[in-house]
């Protein structure tokens, strides 16, 4: 396995997962659990905000963003929508660069103004590593849903899990 079929399988675990749990949170009831609720969304919102000023970044563009923390979120419907744009954007990059590209060392500043350079595979070991640890975060904020929800395995959502699902078989082929 090289690297980049490892990080663009990677990626598509990552957007797996996040459809998995933003699906969870979406058939949440509005009135349960809304402090919660809202606490989950703000953490995924910063973490895809982190998701877009590395793309940014990646491409050597300016993000726009002065800040990775803002005190407000999207509505879940609209942030679900972003970060499915911005899974498909990153497993497609990965599916495409070259070893010499992923080792190339990209000079950026992050929000608080201090400078950064980074290999590609960096950013991209970076994105995976800081998403799934504010998926976790979320996931647990959401483990205090309702038990019926949490039957239907929505915390299962380890590389593991994605490797193994029965329609794994079918996405290969």
């Amino acid at each position: 396995m090289t690297t980049q079929s490892l990080l663009t399988s990677l990626f598509q675990y990552k957007a797996w997962a996040n459809d998995r749990l933003l699906a969870a949170m979406a058939a949440l009831d509005g009135e349960i659990l809304q402090a919660e609720r809202h606490s989950a969304i703000l953490i995924l919102n910063h973490a895809h905000i982190v998701d877009r000023i590395f793309s940014a970044n990646l491409q050597r563009i300016e993000h726009g963003y002065s800040d990775n923390e803002p005190d407000h979120a999207p509505a879940l419907d609209e942030l679900s929508a972003s970060i499915r744009d911005t899974d498909r954007w990153y497993v497609d990059y990965a599916a495409r660069l070259s070893p010499d590209e992923l080792g190339e060392v990209i000079a950026f500043t992050f929000t608080d103004g201090k400078p950064g350079r980074m290999s590609r595979e960096e950013m991209l070991a970076h994105v995976i590593a800081h998403g799934g640890y504010h998926r976790g975060q979320a996931g647990q904020i959401l483990s205090q849903m309702p038990i019926a929800l949490r039957r239907e395995s929505v915390f299962r959502d380890t590389f593991t899990s994605y490797l193994h699902r029965p329609d794994a078989a079918a996405a290969v082929g």
